[in-house]
């Protein structure tokens, strides 16, 4: 099959035909497109684009840096802002080039985006450039991101209010397309009308992509409108009076923009009927919603007509052109308004239609019985839109088929909230983000939140980070508390992105106020929230520590300290400010106090870079790369979850073994911040040098490797794409589901056929939920909405099982039609950081899945697994994923085509060409994926496995033998042996006591002490699991607190770990070979605090246990169980294990006291 031929560069080059883009990057083309037709028009214009980031436009400026080159040709200069209001100031400033002499263009079209915050905060510049106006041959867009669901905000945001409050018109655009044909529409508007033009971009549409049309001719300036133009124009003009301003903006501008809109018919009758009863009103996102909803109902546009429905699609939501208005509005019942939050468009045909003989009824936020119809809060959803329309009908029209197809929508949402989950997927920092160790205080401190990543702080409890500000006016709130309180200090957290915005004025206002606060300046060199953007915009211009440690000392602040993980890297004379204190980031509590007991306005700088940014920089060879990585001997590791409390990190995961939970290091994921090896345990090891091991390395797998194992793989039949065709992927922010989606788009693109693409990301980019809505179809006609309908998928393309159990994505399942390719590997999520012993439920998800999709049209694969073991990196799971769903026959697009797409996005293209195959044949053959990658997979037992009882205590005791001696053994026999013969005697039928000692009696009796962490460096395991994750020429660092040479920490008194060299090694075994001392005269190890517990822990076990079989019966026996559990708290090393053995030992007490008493307990409760 031939495919098009197509170049990435398309997007910005090509002049007409099919290009295939995103709705920021449509955004990009469109000043592009605006030169190309001054050009043709004779006019020789300029463009300017200013702003500030922020989602849901948060990559406007990445797409903008990337297309430079094409900016630059067409004479389009990009400035990033300041701030949103400064950058509003610099566009009303190109449209004041040509009031004096000196121009050098005809005129300069600008563009300033801004999130819906940054409207509110640049009300005042917007408000005078649309009095001022624009020039003849100028024009402004004012890009408005709207997050109406608040997904990615402090607030939901309507961004229509503000820009009516400065009368500027506002367009509404509905998709890709008219990001394009409206944009060029609202550049020529502005220039008519001499008014600014609010363009509105949320999620559903700029984050979406499509295959559009490019047309130069789509937008061209009619000969005529109906307008009484001044003589003198409404551009901008200088000197202009102040009043006189105003009544040309109330009385001409805004009038003429409602003519330019009724002259070129931009608000569209869809449907129309001979017999109109009913209109529906609509706009922008809305517009989507509804199309969806008619889909869902089977609605189309001849049984519209026949029921008397008339579809009304408004361009420009406000001002409204009024003639348009009426016509449609003429001989119909009734009007039922369709819009997302506030009632714009409906409170404006209310007073156009008030008092007009034969005026239809109309409904909106609210029916005509005053209760709420489309509610104003958050986002409508299509089941929303649906439901009502339906309800509107039913005044008309008895539709029993619409009545069981919203039953049937219904039931499929019903069915997918099913029971609450018992796992979530939300947001997090990512692998080794700063934001882990800077964002702890000392105990009995608070903080509060700012704008930015360090915001989600807010809802990690550990942190005690409680309430909000908005962006730049962090810690001014604490002004206001600190003259009421009995609080004498507080920390704030600002980041350098935040602080280069605005924030420097609020730390100069609490330095004005003189109160006791600290600023916690979190400098990670990039404005990372928002895609690691730069924190300076000019050249090479770099925001540095010593300049805001300088800049905060001019204004007057009482202290500065900074902290980093790496002190030692400045330079001999960095120009700090007078008193700057260094320190390392293990320092920070320290420093903090000292802070807190500062009086005034103190200032920590917390300099370590942006991990995600790391690993951009790295992937470019722009950030250092340490060979070096960490990880865990599995076998020492004790499960007490020190490390992820340390380093609050992503990348520890659980580790499922024989011998129970322990962690592992996600190696693909892991962005080397190593705070996780400060965990007080020895089982951390830093490998230096060498590589992660990959397949193609591998020898004697049984397979030849020199052979085309992908050549005989058939084609499968495709689906067809007649009727609009739903993928549905799901995936955890940051995993590259995206690049999936973007290259089905592109894929889709390259074989003809239409296709759109919606990402829903925002603040999920950091290892939340993320679902991608790809919907393709024979034509691009056919595609009226982008996000899949209810029951309406064809294929679930599960890259994280979690979010594919989502309601959303259950939603979209129809029983029996629907196919399921599944990632069976779950990954961690952040809840396990707060809770080290949760249950991941992959069996159960599975399950899920199983029965919302049927056997048959279920397929499960650990792709996460095999594409690490193949590939050398778990990303590449989701290529494998997406190959093993075309082998299935799910994706209704050519190989040719999905390969060319590959090829176009020009990374890594060879291995991700690999990985598809590799999937491919996995759907088809297993059998043989599972034998190439079984060498190298790990070797661990796992919870399948499932050894019997048995067989688990015969481990056990063999294990206590090598850990001492056969009598050691013997012990442990001996008293699990009575546990099982006593349960069998006093509590037949029941069974877990004889289990639970088993287990915890192991656990107890195979103490960690230096003999044993020896033996289990060096009896040949630990070595074995290191070989078959890297290779090469590498050496292994421990790291450890070995208590008879560790020194204390002076503030807290614990011990501290010190890293050991290669040589520690090649002491383990004989270390190892001294155990027989252990509890002897000349065990000098077992004399330590610590040593004594354990053997200690061991006795009262036996002692406990004796006493719980001695009066063991059916009544008692789960308590029993509970109490031989105890010893699996007992977790850890050092204080860490101290810890946990006291607040053990008193759930022991309790449960004693209970056990010994049950009748007076009961009696005590009553």
């Amino acid at each position: 099959m031939s495919i098009a031929a197509v170049t990435l560069d398309d997007k910005y080059e090509r002049e007409s035909g099919r290009v295939f883009l995103t709705g920021m990057q449509a955004l990009v083309r469109l000043p592009m497109l605006q030169r190309q037709r001054d050009v043709a028009a004779g006019l020789n214009t300029a463009g300017f684009i200013s702003g500030y980031r922020g989602s849901p436009i948060g990559g406007y400026d990445a797409a903008l840096w990337a297309a430079q080159p094409f900016l630059k040709r067409s004479h389009i200069t990009f400035q990033p802002g300041l701030n949103e209001d400064l950058a509003l100031t610099a566009v009303w400033g190109t449209q004041q080039v040509n009031l004096w002499p000196g121009g050098t263009y005809d005129g300069v079209f600008g563009i300033w985006y801004g999130k819906g915050p940054g409207v509110d905060r640049s009300g005042d510049a917007i408000k005078h450039l649309n009095y001022d106006g624009t020039a003849q041959h100028g024009g402004v867009l004012l890009i408005a991101g709207d997050d109406h669901g608040a997904k990615s905000s402090t607030l939901p945001h309507q961004s229509e209010p503000a820009f009516m409050a400065a009368a500027v018109p506002v367009f509404h655009p509905a998709g890709v397309q008219e990001y394009l044909d409206l944009g060029l529409h609202g550049f020529a508007m502005s220039r008519y009308s001499g008014c600014a033009v609010g363009f509105k971009a949320v999620g559903e549409t700029v984050e979406s992509s499509a295959s559009v049309s490019i047309d130069l001719g789509a937008a061209q300036i009619a000969k005529t409108i109906d307008f009484d133009m001044p003589g003198d124009g409404l551009s901008l003009r200088y000197p202009d009076d102040i009043m006189v301003k105003e009544s040309r903006l109330l009385n001409y501008k805004l009038p003429a923009a409602q003519a330019y809109v009724r002259a070129y018919g931009l608000d569209k009758t869809i449907f129309d009927t001979p017999k109109p009863r009913l209109g529906i009103v609509t706009t922008g996102k809305a517009y989507l919603d509804v199309r969806q909803a008619f889909d869902e109902l089977g609605l189309t546009a001849e049984m519209a007509a026949n029921i008397g429905i008339r579809l009304y699609k408004v361009a420009m939501t406000w001002p409204m052109e009024p003639q348009g208005a009426l016509k449609f509005a003429k001989g119909l019942e009734e009007i039922v308004v369709i819009e997302e939050k506030r009632p714009i468009m409906e409170d404006q045909l209310r007073s156009l239609l008030y008092g007009r003989d034969g005026a239809p009824r109309i409904v909106g936020k609210k029916d005509e019985n005053d209760r709420v119809l489309l509610p104003e809060i958050g986002e409508l959803t299509p089941g929303m839109v649906a439901q009502s329309i339906v309800g509107r009908i039913k005044k008309f029209s008895e539709m029993p088929d619409f009545d069981q197809r919203l039953a049937r929508i219904e039931q499929i949402e019903t069915g997918a909230k099913g029971s609450p989950p018992t796992i979530l997927r939300t947001p997090y920092f990512c692998s080794g983000c700063p934001h882990n160790s800077s964002t702890n205080v000392p105990a009995g401190s608070r903080a509060m939140a700012g704008i930015g990543c360090h915001g989600m702080s807010l809802w990690m409890p550990e942190r005690n980070t409680q309430t909000i500000t908005h962006m730049g006016a962090e810690g001014v709130n604490w002004i206001g508390q600190a003259p009421f309180c009995k609080t004498e200090h507080v920390f704030q957290n600002l980041g350098d992105g935040t602080y280069y915005h605005s924030g420097l004025l609020a730390l100069r206002a609490a330095v004005d106020a003189d109160v006791n606060i600290t600023y916690k300046i979190l400098f990670n060199d990039a404005v990372a929230m928002t895609g690691g953007q730069p924190v300076v915009n000019v050249g090479d211009g770099k925001l540095t520590p010593d300049e805001i440690s300088r800049q905060v000392y001019a204004e007057g602040v009482s202290k500065i300290a900074l902290v980093t993980d790496e002190p030692d890297k400045y330079p001999t004379g960095t120009n700090w400010a007078p008193g700057v204190s260094i320190h390392h980031r293990n320092d920070l509590d320290q420093v903090q106090r000292d802070l807190r007991a500062t009086p005034g306005c103190t200032v920590l700088i917390y300099d370590q870079t942006c991990a995600a940014e790391k690993r951009r920089r790295r992937k470019r060879g722009l950030f250092p790369d340490p060979a070096k990585r960490a990880f865990i001997n599995d076998l020492v590791c004790e499960a007490c979850g020190d490390c992820s409390v340390t380093s609050n990190c992503v990348s520890v995961q659980p580790k499922e073994t024989e011998w129970g939970r322990k962690r592992q290091i996600d190696q693909s994921n892991c962005n080397k911040d190593f705070s996780c090896i400060n965990g007080f345990c020895p089982s951390f090891v830093t490998v230096h040098g060498g590589g992660l091991r990959k397949a193609e390395k591998a020898k004697n797998t049984g397979v030849d490797h020199d052979n085309d194992i992908f050549a005989d793989l058939p084609m499968p039949t495709l689906p067809s794409a007649a009727e609009p065709y739903g993928i549905l992927i799901t995936g955890i922010g940051g995993t590259g589901v995206v690049t999936v989606s973007a290259l089905l788009g592109m894929a889709a693109h390259l074989d003809g056929k239409g296709v759109s693409a919606l990402d829903m990301a925002g603040l999920a980019q950091k290892n939340g939920a993320v679902t991608s809505h790809v919907r393709i179809a024979d034509t691009p006609e056919d595609l009226h909405a982008v996000r899949i309908a209810t029951g309406g998928s064809k294929l679930i393309l599960g890259c994280d099982i979690v979010v594919a159990t989502g309601e959303n994505v259950l939603s979209a399942i129809n029983e029996g039609v629907t196919g399921a390719v599944i990632n069976s590997h779950v990954v961690p999520t952040a809840q396990f950081l707060a809770d080290q012993d949760m249950e991941l439920a992959g069996e159960g998800l599975v399950q899920q899945l199983r029965d919302a999709v049927g056997e048959d049209f279920s397929h499960f694969f650990n792709a996460t697994k095999l594409a690490t073991a193949l590939m050398g990196d778990s990303i590449a799971a989701n290529l494998f994923l997406l190959g093993a769903a075309f082998q299935k026959g799910y994706v209704p697009l050519s190989l040719e085509a999905i390969e060319g797409a590959i090829e176009l996005n020009g990374v890594a293209v060879e291995a991700n060409k690999q990985t598809f195959a590799w999937g491919r044949l996995a759907a088809k053959d297993p059998n043989a994926v599972e034998t190439i990658t079984a060498p190298l997979m790990p070797q661990a037992g796992t919870k399948s496995e499932a050894p019997s009882l048995t067989q688990r205590i015969a481990r056990r005791a063999d294990f206590l033998t090598g850990y001492q001696n056969a009598a050691y053994a013997g012990r442990y026999l001996d008293l699990v042996d009575r546990a099982m013969a006593v349960e069998t005697e006093k509590a037949a039928g029941l069974e877990g006591l004889g289990e639970a000692v088993a287990l915890n009696f192991f656990h107890l009796m195979a103490y960690k002490d230096e003999y044993e962490v020896a033996r289990l460096y060096s009896d040949g395991r630990f070595m074995e699991q290191v070989n078959q994750q890297f290779e090469g020429d590498f050496s292994l660092h421990l790291h450890m607190a070995p208590p008879l040479i560790a020194k204390r920490d002076p503030v807290s008194g614990k011990f501290q770990k010190r890293e050991f060299g290669p040589w520690m090694m090649k002491l383990m075994p004989l270390l190892a070979g001294l155990r027989g001392l252990r509890g002897g005269a000349w065990d000098i190890f077992g004399r330590t605090d610590e040593r004594r517990m354990e053997r200690q822990l061991i006795s009262d076990y036996e002692s406990t246990m004796a006493e719980v079989l001695a009066g063991l019966n059916h009544d008692n026996h789960a308590m029993a169980t509970r109490i031989a559990e105890v010893p699996d708290r007992m977790r850890g090393f050092g204080h860490v294990k101290e810890k946990a053995v006291a607040k053990a030992k008193e759930a022991e007490a309790e449960m004693l006291e209970y056990f010994r008493s049950p009748s007076e307990q009961i009696s005590a409760a009553e």
